[in-house]
């Protein structure tokens, strides 16, 4: 199974790269790390996320108030949003409905 990024969440997840690169020394690696975790427990366990919007599921991206969403098919994970939990919820829904 690969994983594939919706083009809008690898936007989030560089976006907020960059903001934990200046914010402090050291966090962005820790939250590429902990995406990159989510990401691998979304590929070992695909069915093991929160159950979300239209068959979409949720890891918690850990140390980081983010949730790592994505949607469970036969060939991939595809990530939809690198959720902030400061967002209204569901903002992101736009992108499985289309």
């Amino acid at each position: 199974m690969k994983v594939r990024f919706l083009p809008a969440a690898e936007l989030e997840f560089i976006r907020e790269l960059a903001y934990y690169s200046k914010a402090r020394p050291g966090s962005a690696s820790k939250f590429e790390a902990s995406v990159e975790a989510a990401t691998q427990m979304a590929m070992r366990h695909p069915q093991g996320g929160a159950p979300s919007y239209k068959e979409t599921r949720a890891f918690r991206v850990n140390g980081f108030p983010f949730s790592l969403v994505y949607r469970v098919s036969e060939r991939e994970v595809l990530v939809v949003a690198i959720a902030p939990h400061s967002k209204k919820p569901n903002y992101w829904a736009s992108r499985v409905d289309a």
